[in-house]
């Protein structure tokens, strides 16, 4: 029963890139849930972890298993199903510069199967409204802030009601009073029951946001607890 509770179950995992390892032996358990942070030095491997959950890397090892898909048997005819189910937050928004918000927000819905137009509409008022920029929806990309921008990039990963949020530096590109912000919505989008995932490098989100957090370090994932971490990323 237990292990039907974890969203995410790694064993014996390594991640290549070309002919390096990256991580390996690779041992993991997420429960449906928690919030991770994943740390580590520029380089370690972070990244290169989350592209292996959302099927992006392959790996070789026993086990390879998220939200009840085995990553090894995986093709490019079944990974959509998978992305699907959750959602992935980036450090640079990747929001389409040539529509708006809402039609951001359409896009994915149309690409991800949606049909009926009503249902969009009420879908994407229900994310946006989530993240508190109901408002915002006629706007482009550039009219808005980074802190705008990455509350799109949320609403854009919560619209399919995803299990797992995957968020690679999600608020690299932002200022303190902004990033606090970000991570005040991200620990209610937890508190709501969605397990989180999210490489940092940010010191600050860490000591002021505790949570279970991983380290990347030497090629291998290492679990620490929050009040013994000490990072140490250039």
């Amino acid at each position: 029963m237990e292990q039907e509770q974890n969203i995410i179950s790694l064993s014996g995992v390594t991640i290549m890139q070309e002919d390096n390892i990256i991580l390996r032996d690779i041992n993991l358990e997420v429960a449906k849930g928690e919030m991770v942070y994943l740390i580590g030095r520029v380089g370690s491997g972070k990244s290169s972890l989350l592209k292996t959950l959302y099927a992006e890397l392959p790996f070789s090892g026993v086990k390879g298993q998220v939200l009840g898909s085995d990553l090894s048997k995986l093709d490019s005819s079944t990974i959509p199903f998978l992305r699907r189910k959750m959602g992935v937050v980036f450090q640079d928004f990747q929001l389409l510069s040539d529509r708006s918000v809402y039609d951001n927000l359409l896009f994915v819905l149309k690409a991800t199967g949606w049909k009926n137009r009503a249902e969009m509409d009420k879908r994407i008022r229900e994310v946006l409204a989530q993240v508190d920029m109901v408002h915002k929806g006629y706007k482009m990309p550039h009219q808005l802030s980074g802190g705008e921008q990455q509350r799109i990039a949320i609403a854009r990963a919560l619209l399919n009601e995803p299990e797992l949020i995957l968020a690679d530096e999600p608020t690299g590109n932002l200022d303190p009073d902004t990033t606090d912000q970000l991570m005040r919505l991200l620990i209610d989008i937890n508190k709501m029951g969605k397990t989180i995932v999210m490489a940092t490098h940010n010191y600050n989100v860490i000591r002021r946001f505790e949570a279970r957090t991983l380290r990347c370090e030497n090629s291998m994932l290492l679990d620490n607890q929050p009040e013994t971490v000490e990072l140490d990323f250039f």
